[in-house]
């Protein structure tokens, strides 16, 4: 069977490995960290009381039917392997005058609220629910699993993304529907969940609530962690190899021949072992950015992209503490987005100004107890809570260091959270650690330590983001945060589908009876 090499773990690298070894391939793993999930580890603290059990990352299931996808290549079912349930919040967002919102729901939940905060909102939140619906049935439906590496099909879809206003910004597109500024930041944060500014990123992210609104939000029971258990037995049960602990150095590229009957073409990867691991297909879900940078030799870069990379904007970065708690929480819900005072200031200094907001914070807060208790010890909650802060590109640019920003970070947010959600969690943290952007550098390879690779702006989605197929080299593709369509664990999924539609299936030759061979 023809070889194909995945190069990272995350959602995007499993998604591909599965659907590689669907289409025939001898499919090959490989990831730096001792267990797979990439951005989706899971990490357990035991300590006096017991353990506590904390999802590193993403923790929020939308679309199930991804996941659901990859259990029907085989002919098996997600639900023998894990369990979704739905979850009512969705989030709950707390305000900074201490007033909630219960987001998602029915639509009647989802009248009841608005009309608590906006009488008479209900009437704008039904024209921005169909203005999502149609940005969904174009961006997502039709788009979402496209490959984008020709600009033609840029073209081809201008017309549309005209007609839906997609011109405008996520906030400009709230500021349309609703008149009170608590409603026009409940329906424009969403771009926060894949590293991007409600003030610059296209409305085409609105297609973000929509895609919520059809299929729910869930909650696999044992967090996000318990989903790569069960990919990672469905994985193994398919004969697909899996390498920990080894690092991709370098992908081996041959030239073309000199008449230019065959394309300059991927040969395999090189690790940390010293191993080549051979392959006619490579599948790199690392990030983007540094696939380029690190793992690519410069002289097969093309003339546009050593013009394009330096440029790019990156997302922002993000500062994550685990905790557990001695005592338990019961009326915070499973998610919850807690908003300090300002908002566009806020974000200002955080995209623009490169400035470590200590005081007035947004933070989204994770309780997975809320749904699983066996995720803490008795009498116990989980939780994690996550602070958008600067990319190391701007923290370094203002002289931080955060051997320093850490610790003082780490205070700041209990202290925020013990006068917000949380009372009284100073006198009951225990089993606290966290990660800040040097983490997200050093363990996942994320240039800059940003949190979603690089920024959702117009001038870097679709034909403009990194492409699935790699420019001018045959057999290398890229999946991820960084590349079409986007972060967010829909997103990567949805990149492996894009892959996998580039890819040809392996087939033997029935009459001559010889070995497969890539079709």
């Amino acid at each position: 069977m023809p070889k194909a090499i995945v190069i990272g773990a995350g959602f995007g690298g499993i998604g591909s490995a599965l659907r590689l070894r669907a289409k025939g391939y001898e499919v090959t793993v490989i990831d730096k960290q001792d267990k797979l999930g990439g951005r989706a580890y899971q990490y357990e603290r035991k300590g006096p009381l017991g353990t506590f059990v904390h999802d590193a990352g993403p923790t929020v299931i939308t679309a199930k039917f991804l996941f659901d996808e990859l259990f029907e290549l085989f002919g098996k079912k997600r639900e023998d392997y894990m369990t979704f349930v739905d979850l009512y919040p969705w989030y709950r967002i707390r305000f900074s005058d201490g007033t909630h919102f219960n987001y998602g729901g029915t639509l009647e939940q989802m009248e009841a609220e608005l009309e608590k905060v906006e009488p008479g909102a209900s009437e704008g939140f039904h024209k921005y629910l169909a203005h999502s619906k149609k940005i969904f049935d174009v961006g997502f439906t039709k788009l979402g699993c496209v490959p984008f590496h020709d600009p033609r099909t840029m073209f081809s879809c201008a017309p549309d993304l005209i007609r839906l206003q997609n011109y405008l910004t996520v906030w400009q597109m709230a500021k349309k529907y609703f008149k009170t500024e608590k409603l026009r930041r409940v329906f424009s944060f969403q771009p926060l969940l894949v590293g991007g500014n409600p003030f610059n990123t296209t409305s085409i992210y609105a297609l973000i609530f929509y895609l919520e609104r059809e299929w729910g939000i869930q909650f696999c029971m044992g967090g996000t962690g318990a989903i790569i258990r069960g990919l990672e037995k469905l994985m193994r049960e398919e004969g697909i190899q899996v390498r920990l602990g080894e690092e991709a150095t370098s992908i081996s590229i041959q030239e073309g021949d000199a008449l230019g009957q065959r394309d300059t073409f991927v040969s395999g990867v090189v690790t940390t072992s010293g191993d080549t691991h051979d392959g006619t297909t490579v599948v790199a879900n690392a990030d983007a950015p540094h696939v380029w940078q690190n793992l690519i030799d410069k002289k097969h870069h093309t003339r546009l992209s050593k013009l394009w990379m330096p440029r790019l904007k990156y997302s922002m970065g993000l500062f994550v503490m685990y905790f557990g708690t001695t005592k338990p929480y019961p009326n915070v819900a499973h998610h919850t987005i807690v908003l300090g005072e300002s908002y566009k200031a806020l974000i200002y200094r955080l995209f623009d100004k490169f400035d470590v907001e200590k005081h007035d914070l947004s933070v989204y807060l994770h309780r997975p107890t809320a749904t699983d208790p066996s995720m803490a010890p008795p009498g116990c909650e989980s939780f994690y809570v996550l602070v958008p802060v600067p990319n190391l590109q701007g923290i370094k640019a203002h002289g931080h260091d955060w051997s320093k920003l850490g610790p003082e970070m780490r205070e700041a947010t209990i202290d925020y959270l013990s006068r917000t959600e949380l009372p009284g969690l100073r006198e009951c943290i225990t089993e606290d650690f966290y990660v800040t952007p040097e983490h997200f550098e050093k363990n996942l390879n994320s240039v800059h330590g940003s949190g979603f690779s690089i920024q959702p702006i117009f001038q870097q989605s679709a034909y403009f983001r990194f492409h699935n197929r790699a420019p001018g080299i045959e057999g290398l593709y890229l999946v991820g945060a960084g590349t079409h369509p986007g972060a967010g664990m829909p997103g990567v999924l949805c990149s492996a589908k894009v892959v996998d539609s580039m890819i040809p299936p392996v087939v033997a030759s029935a009459a001559s009876g010889t070995s497969p061979v890539a079709g």
